[in-house]
């Protein structure tokens, strides 16, 4: 099953790992996996992404001291002997300034569960049916009979229900609760993770979430909500950029939503886009036209355009899609 995975693990000897920029959960869990997998199989190991953790994986014990972040400088010389591992994503376009390391190592391999444009170039495993990377990873290390510390388990069990909205999206099978069971035994606690990922948020992330409420409207028919937070929203709330996690999910308890999306503006001026769906709507096709992607029911993108632009844009996608 895991045939072409292994080869490419034993072509070589030393090996960066990394993961789309910015990383989440499901990413971060199965880097720490395969960096396991791989010192179990005697081979030399670097985690190097392009910016630093997200706070919600902060809560997990050795998790930062182990993942480097990507400095061209120092990194560069040490690139021609190593191979580089992706994981949970396909796409250059997604891996920040780490890219760069791609046409300097020795081979680049994947390792996904996204459905892959027909445009990417990154070959490797991908298996679109798994519900998340972290689901695939586990498989690979109990295949090999590797068993993983309590701090890996509590990470790619964080993965596993990130991308699987606690086993709720349609992926979800028996082979990701066959996962969820292998993390807790090797020292996962399904409680402790639900509650710093799910009752854990500030007081200001609760203001912000009242303001993105504040600014909700409906289209098609209240078939689709529209959230939109501008920097004056984060200002008064008090909120960092980051707090926004699973606000866009709040619309989706009314029966008649299909479709939720979310609109953030950075300082930047770069817009982040998170779409969410109760199936009957593919957002993961949307979110490709705009040069982002994930999933049938979760997905999203970045550009720097102007909000009003990005609204109509997206509504007519939306809108259209829900008609078909």
């Amino acid at each position: 099953m895991f045939d072409t995975i292994f080869s490419f693990l034993d072509r070589h000897q030393s090996f960066i790992i990394t993961t789309h920029d910015p990383s989440d959960p499901d990413g971060i869990g199965s880097e720490m996996v395969m960096a396991t997998v791989l010192k179990a199989k005697g081979k030399k190991v670097k985690i190097i992404n392009s910016s630093p953790i997200p706070k919600t994986m902060g809560f997990i014990q050795n998790v930062q001291e182990q993942i480097e972040i990507w400095d061209k400088k120092n990194y560069a010389g040490l690139l021609k002997d190593y191979a580089l591992l992706i994981l949970d994503t396909s796409e250059e376009f997604h891996l920040g300034h780490i890219k760069e390391a791609i046409k300097k190592v020795k081979e680049t391999f994947i390792i996904d569960h996204h459905d892959p444009k027909p445009f990417c170039k990154l070959k490797g495993y991908v298996d679109s049916t798994a519900a998340s990377t972290a689901e695939i990873t586990i498989a690979i290390a109990f295949s090999l009979g590797i068993n993983l510390d309590a701090d890996t388990a509590k990470a790619v069990y964080t993965g596993l229900v990130s991308d699987s909205g606690f086993f709720s999206y349609p992926k979800t099978t028996t082979r990701t609760f066959n996962a969820a069971i292998k993390a807790i035994e090797w020292g996962a606690e399904p409680n402790h993770i639900y509650r710093n990922l799910m009752e854990n948020s500030s007081c200001a992330a609760l203001l912000l979430q009242k303001q993105a409420l504040a600014n909700l409207e409906f289209y098609g028919g209240k078939k689709i909500a529209l959230m939109i937070l501008r920097n004056e929203d984060f200002q008064m709330a008090g909120a960092e950029f980051e707090e926004t996690e699973n606000i866009v999910n709040i619309p989706l308890r009314a029966k008649e939503i299909e479709v939720s999306i979310l609109i953030k503006e950075k300082p930047s001026g770069e817009i982040y886009c998170s779409m969410r769906s109760k199936g009957k709507v593919n957002v993961a096709k949307i979110a490709h036209e705009f040069g982002g992607g994930g999933h049938v029911t979760a997905a999203g993108f970045r550009r720097i355009i102007k909000i009003e632009e990005i609204v109509k844009k997206i509504l007519n996608y939306v809108e259209s899609h829900l008609k078909m």
